[in-house]
C-alpha cells in the first residue's frame, strides 16, 4: 500500500515523530491518521520503558504562580543538560507546574502512595458498596473506584489540563519520545494561601 507523502507529512508534523516512523505507523494503521497517531504513541510508550532506567542528573527546576494565591516548583529531570535547554523540555516543565497548581496532586505516581493511604482508602470505598452483590463484583467495583482515588492523587495518573484526552504519563512519555531520553519528575511542592 502507498503511503500519501502528505498523510506523513501531516503525522510527522502532529507527532513529531521521524518520517520512517510515520510511514511504517501509517501502514500499520491503514493511512488512518488517527489510529497511526495511536501506534506511534504505544511505540514511544514502550520506548520510554527502555529508557526509565537510565538515570537522570540533569534538567531544571520550574515554577508557576497563579494569581498571587497558588505556588509551585517542580523538579524534572532529563540524561543531558542539552534536553534541559531544550524548548519542549521547558514548556512540558511549565505545563507539569501548570497542572500541579490546578489539579492538586499529592503524589507523583502510584508507586508513592503509602500503602497504609490505600489500605483505609480500600476500606472506605469497601463500605460504600452494597453487600448483596458478589464477591467478584464488588472486588471489581472496588478496583474501578481505586483507579479513579489513583487519577485525583498522582499527577501521572491525571488527566492533562490542556488535553483530557491524554494523561499526564502519555504526555511526558510524547516528550521522552521525541527527546530520546528517560525525563522523570523528580519531585514537587504546592502552595496555596492561607492553607495550614
Amino acid at each position: 500500500m502507498a503511503i500519501n507523502k502528505e498523510t506523513i507529512k501531516k503525522l510527522r508534523k502532529i507527532s513529531g515523530a521521524g518520517i520512517m516512523d510515520c510511514k511504517s505507523a501509517l501502514l500499520e494503521a491503514g493511512s488512518d491518521l488517527k489510529k497511526a497517531l495511536e501506534v506511534l504513541r504505544k511505540k514511544g510508550l514502550a520506548a520510554i520503558a527502555k529508557r526509565m532506567q537510565r538515570e537522570t542528573r540533569e534538567g531544571a527546576i520550574f515554577s508557576y504562580v497563579h494569581r498571587g494565591r497558588i505556588g509551585v516548583l517542580v523538579e524534572i529531570n532529563c540524561e543531558t543538560d542539552f534536553v534541559a535547554r531544550n524548548e519542549e523540555f521547558k514548556k512540558f516543565g511549565k505545563d507539569i507546574a501548570m497542572q500541579i497548581a490546578a489539579s492538586h496532586p499529592l503524589y507523583i505516581k502510584k508507586e508513592d502512595v503509602p500503602q497504609e493511604v490505600v489500605n483505609k482508602e480500600k476500606e472506605v470505598l469497601k463500605a460504600q458498596i452494597d453487600k448483596s452483590k458478589g464477591e467478584d463484583i464488588i472486588n471489581r467495583i472496588l478496583e474501578g473506584r481505586l483507579k479513579k482515588f489513583y487519577e485525583q492523587v498522582c499527577l501521572l495518573e491525571q488527566a492533562f489540563i490542556k488535553n483530557p484526552d491524554i494523561k499526564v504519563n502519555h504526555y511526558l512519555g510524547e516528550l521522552a519520545a521525541k527527546v530520546g531520553e528517560n525525563i522523570a519528575i523528580k519531585r514537587f511542592v504546592r502552595y496555596e494561601k492561607g492553607e495550614v
